[in-house]
């Protein structure tokens, strides 16, 4: 059975960081490709960060320099570190492994930025 567990999130000021980590299991993990989403209530969901198999990455616009997406295949773990946090970074973030046909989902969790 496949799970991917999202950890980390909460309330923040504005100005502040939170690290969000996705722990998944029932899967090859190192072959996979790891992106983070968020959804905002009333909104398509969007890509937020995403990191290939082989590592390479890539980011929305609007988190460029400040948000790193990173994994430990050894761990089975992909994380987010966000930093600079806005109000507008508010949503429910999902973490999402793909590869191939198949495709999983977290079951999201909150980060609120607010003062």
């Amino acid at each position: 059975q496949v799970q991917l567990v999202e950890s980390g999130g909460g309330l923040v000021q504005p100005g502040g960081s939170l690290r969000l980590s996705c722990a998944a299991s029932g899967i090859i993990f190192s072959i996979y490709h790891m992106i983070w989403y968020r959804q905002l209530p009333g909104k398509q969901r969007e890509l937020v960060a995403s990191i290939l198999s082989g590592g390479n990455t890539g980011y929305v616009d609007s988190v460029k320099g400040r948000f790193t997406i990173s994994r430990d295949n050894a761990k089975n773990t992909v994380y987010l570190q966000m930093n600079s946090l806005k109000p507008e970074d508010t949503a429910v973030y999902y973490c999402n492994a793909q590869h191939l046909d198949s495709n999983y989902w977290g079951q999201g969790i909150q980060v609120t930025v607010s003062s």
